[in-house]
């Protein structure tokens, strides 16, 4: 080992799902590996996606040399374009990510500026003191891979997010045997996913889920109507081979989903026999035995095409008596309420609706303990990390690696931001940097801080009050009575009598006043906010957001 310090610092996606991206530093030298974004809890209202916090970025901007992208799921490349607005270096990935990656940087305006580097797994490439090897590996999508790294400490394996399938619809199996040959030579550590570690067993074959589909499209009469995630390249190559077999048409729905299924077809990883794709317009002109529509919308998003087929707001599809409507997709935390609402619509509309909760039409595209163990056996390092995951999944996979044999001491359990140190002494987490997420909007314009998601917290519990006044800017007199209007503000009855009570106070409150004050609108402003304020919590206990306008005569 060389005498030198690798520091490994991960600016998301450990203690939490969701932003997977970390720093490898040496000698002045940084690499990104991924850079990912989350979609936001129900209570930050009005963020559409949240990313991490560039400062550790910004701070060491000089020293980044390249950024890396393990596989093309949103949670691994949705926040890029903006950190390529923050540092331009050449990007490495496979082929199918760069397909979906060149998409997003073309909205952005990016992919002109942006150096996309193609790799083929067994292919090496050198990045300063960083030779970077891809291997091939499982998932939900193709063209994944982890990293081999390896630094004048010694090599490192990230398995990116995997399973062992043997029996992949689309692409090559895992390649256990490189990933074998780098335990034999000797690994220093193991970055290993760590997002189905509670579940015993294998994670099934994509393969898996073709029995209980082949089933539906057997015993359908109508129209079969597939959801699931538009990067699941394998699904939707399942879906076509059942639609083709039983004579049906397909029609794709959905933004996402026509963008990912054209980039797979293009490159390559989607068979389709000549005439099976139409039109929805032309879907509709056909017998409902005929015809197979693949839509997004899985997990109940309020603008997706299933949710709003469900309810007839779509232009292109709606849902008639006799669809079997098959969700292929597991349910995300936090999505069960708009997921089974979604469903409840469907039922109305006489549709059969299947989800993974009746028929084996899922399988995760992460591996359980098993595979996590077969990816331990083959690699056998020296140190383990777990990451990808929540804090509990984090310390299931640490327990697990016990059992395996693994030295407890020899396992490095850190969150994001904590700095883990590798040198010749052995692993430690050192440090701490600063972390976060980033929130933003749809204008993908910018940041929303934490002030503006308070203020509309704070509006959506207990409202807002408004207060108008119009006041002569000469004799500080009022030229009419004030007026008080309110939204969101709980009021028994009509509320008739509060608010004349509130206009009083205010008409009090400026009558009251000096001329300076009342001429000065900063001042009387602040005045009738806050007797207004002692006002409304006395008589009503809540706290609205009043913002008092004066009208300038």
């Amino acid at each position: 080992m060389s005498t030198g310090r690798l520091e490994i610092t991960p600016l998301g996606g450990l203690g939490f799902f969701g932003m997977n991206m970390t720093v490898f530093r040496y000698d002045g030298q940084m690499i990104i590996v991924d850079c990912g974004m989350m979609f936001p809890d129900e209570d930050l209202l009005g963020v559409d996606i949240a990313i991490p916090d560039f400062s550790y970025i910004e701070a060491h901007r000089d020293e980044i040399t390249a950024i890396v992208l393990t596989h093309a799921h949103e949670d691994h490349i949705g926040a890029l374009p903006f950190l390529l607005q923050l540092v331009n270096v050449p990007v490495y990935g496979t082929r199918f990510t760069f397909g979906l990656v060149e998409n997003k940087l073309q909205e952005f305006g990016l992919l002109e500026q942006t150096e996309l580097i193609e790799i083929k797994g067994r292919e090496s490439f050198s990045v300063g003191q960083f030779d970077i090897e891809f291997i091939g590996v499982s998932h939900s999508l193709v063209d994944c891979v982890a990293l081999a790294i390896t630094t004048p400490v010694g090599v490192l394996i990230h398995t990116g997010d995997f399973k062992v399938d043997e029996t992949p619809v689309v692409g090559p199996a895992i390649d256990l045997a490189r990933l074998t040959e780098y335990g034999d030579r000797g690994v220093l550590a193991l970055l290993a996913d760590s997002t189905n570690v509670e579940r015993d067993g294998r994670t099934g074959s994509e393969k898996a889920v073709i029995p209980g589909l082949d089933k539906i499209f057997n015993e359908a009469d109508g129209r079969v109507i597939v959801s699931c995630f538009a990067t699941s390249i394998h699904r939707l190559q399942i879906i076509c081979d059942l639609a083709a077999e039983y004579g049906r048409q397909i029609a794709l729905v959905g933004r996402s989903m026509v963008r990912n299924f054209e980039t797979a077809e293009r490159l390559g990883y989607l068979d389709l026999p000549n005439g099976l794709l139409i039109s929805p317009a032309d879907a509709k002109k056909l017998s409902p035995d005929q015809v197979c529509l693949l839509v997004t919308g899985s997990q109940g998003e309020p603008m997706a095409a299933l949710p709003r087929m469900s309810v007839d707001q779509h232009r292109d599809a709606s849902l008639i008596a006799g669809d079997t409507v098959v969700i292929s997709a597991r349910q995300i935390p936090g999505n069960e309420r708009s997921i089974s609402r979604m469903m409840n619509h469907m039922f109305k509309r006489d549709a059969a609706v299947i989800d993974s909760s009746v028929a084996r039409i899922h399988v995760s595209g992460h591996g359980r303990a098993g595979d996590l163990q077969i990816m331990y056996d083959a690699v056998r390092p020296k140190y383990l990390i777990p990451i990808h995951g929540e804090t509990r999944q984090l310390y299931r996979h640490a327990a697990a690696a016990k059992k395996w044999g693994h030295s407890k001491d020899r396992i490095i359990l850190a969150e994001s931001g904590d700095v883990i140190e590798l040198d010749e002494f052995g692993g430690r987490v050192n440090e701490k940097v600063q972390v976060g997420r980033t929130l933003i909007d749809d204008s993908r314009s910018g940041r929303i801080d934490d002030m503006v998601i308070r203020d509309r917290k704070h509006l959506a519990y207990d409202g807002v009050v408004l207060p108008i006044v119009a006041i002569n800017k000469i004799s500080g007199e009022m030229e009419s009575a004030p007026e008080v209007v309110q939204r969101g503000l709980a009021i028994a009855d009509d509320g008739n009598g509060f608010l004349q009570k509130a206009r009083l106070i205010v008409a009090e409150t400026v009558n009251k006043a000096p001329h300076d004050e009342r001429v000065d609108w900063a001042l009387i402003k602040e005045k009738i906010r806050v007797e207004l304020k002692r006002y409304i919590q006395k008589e009503l206990g809540r706290r609205p957001m009043i913002i008092p306008v004066v009208l300038e005569i």
